[in-house]
């Protein structure tokens, strides 16, 4: 069969079969194989099942993923969040817009450690969600600002998104993580001004929070006392924890992977001395780490079987013909690409897109003449956006679940948020690329 009516044919199964809420991981692995017996016949399956999916998920840069995982589970499990956010309540009483800052910042980390933005969201709409409305947030605002804290987890390295994306394309991770160090304080700057600014338009003065703690977390909550000591520890470790995972990626000293390692190391360390080492911690930690593992890995071995459909259908050469004329203006051709993945990350988890679309964009990127790490810099920025617009808007439904508020009126928030980090934030991007490979060129 033509390799296009094949691809057509797949893309109404795809679409069918995420309708049908099959886990994107389940499609991508049908949609493959079906496209791959369209085109060649069953001959075809053999490479595209067995040699393709293995070699894609048996190879030693994926070991990042575990480790950096792992990392998270131990910083969550200890119950740092918690503490963190308690400490900030109780010096930033007079300042609501600081408030808001720290916990799109505290969110991010969190969340590019744990590689899940809609985990992150929730966890924080329990925690943080309160003490928002107690300074005067709006809830419908105070959601989608904890929203967009789940969502920069895509962006934030050590960010699951990157890895991924440097996996895929054979680009450097250490790089991906410095290139993406400029990118990330631009859009910190960016949106912490936001912050400030629909915080004193939509100030509210409301002590009826219904159904939401009123007062900063207690002992019990935190299981831990939130003294001195405790914050100490917990504030430096942290800074431990980030300062060296940044220095030795940057200076060479150790690879991705043994960032990962000794980022879990510290962490363990750090949750020990706040005394939350035991049995079940270590279990519950390892547990987690597991099933997210299990979750990309699944989803990487099926984007790989679907990666190796659309090469074989030639998609990519085609496309690349269709738009040669576009080569001459290679920053038109990066927004058109860019506006096509904003829609893509707004429906479809954002691991899968890149996975399923790589092979087709990055030889339309690399022929332009935008460097690889740009591109995955760029990328991970729209998806983090897509991630907070309607229809699907992961990170805003996680959180406006856990609030119990439509999540209608928090997707208005959301899509501010949104569109601020695209229209800002990306076209100075694409117009100075330099800012994303300034620090990677040092290293």
């Amino acid at each position: 069969m033509d390799g296009t009516l094949a691809f057509l044919i797949v893309i109404v199964l795809f679409a069918v079969l995420l309708a049908l809420g099959m886990h994107i991981g389940t499609v991508l692995i049908v949609s493959g194989i079906v496209g791959a017996i369209l085109i060649d016949g069953f001959a075809s399956l053999p490479g595209v099942v067995q040699d393709s999916s293995f070699y894609s998920v048996a190879t030693y840069s994926l070991t990042t993923i575990p480790l950096f995982i792992l990392m998270a589970q131990f910083i969550v499990r200890s119950n740092i969040i918690g503490l963190l956010y308690n400490f900030v309540f109780q010096i930033s009483r007079q300042n609501g817009g600081m408030l808001g800052v720290f916990t799109m910042m505290l969110g991010g980390f969190l969340g590019a450690l744990s590689g899940s933005p809609t985990a992150i969201s929730a966890a924080l709409a329990q925690i943080s969600l309160p003490q928002l409305r107690m300074h005067g947030y709006n809830k419908y605002f105070a959601t989608a600002t904890i929203a967009m804290a789940g969502s920069l987890s895509t962006i934030i390295p050590p960010s699951i998104i990157l890895i991924v994306y440097g996996t895929a394309t054979m680009t450097s991770i250490g790089e991906l993580f410095i290139a993406m160090v400029v990118p990330v304080i631009l859009i910190l700057v960016t949106v912490s001004i936001a912050v400030f600014v629909m915080y004193r338009i939509t100030y509210v003065k409301d002590d009826t929070t219904v159904g939401m703690m009123e007062v900063a977390p207690a002992e019990e909550e935190l299981g831990m006392e939130p003294n001195k000591k405790n914050y100490i520890i917990s504030i430096g470790s942290l800074l431990i924890i980030i300062g060296t995972i940044f220095i030795g990626i940057f200076l060479g000293i150790f690879t991705p992977t043994e960032a990962g390692a000794i980022g879990a190391f510290l962490s363990l360390i750090m949750a020990a001395l706040l005394k939350r080492v035991d049995v079940q911690f270590l279990k519950d930690s390892l547990i987690g780490t597991i099933n997210i593992s299990a979750m990309v890995m699944f989803i990487i071995l099926g984007a790989s079987i679907f990666g190796k459909f659309v090469t074989i259908s030639l998609i990519p050469i085609n496309v690349i013909n269709w738009i040669s004329p576009l080569m001459d203006t290679p920053i038109l051709l990066m927004a058109i690409l860019l506006v096509i993945y904003f829609f893509l990350f707004m429906i479809i988890e954002g691991t899968a897109v890149i996975l399923m679309t790589v092979s087709i964009a990055l030889p339309i990127v690399t022929e332009a003449g935008f460097d690889p790490i740009v591109f995955g810099v760029l990328l991970t920025i729209v998806c983090a956006a897509g991630l907070l617009t309607p229809p699907v808007g992961l990170s805003v439904f996680s959180a406006a679940g856990v609030a119990r508020i439509p999540s209608q009126k928090v997707f208005f928030y959301g899509t501010i948020y949104a569109f601020i980090i695209v229209l800002v934030t990306v076209p100075i991007l694409l117009l100075f690329p330099e800012l994303v490979t300034w620090l990677p060129d040092r290293m």
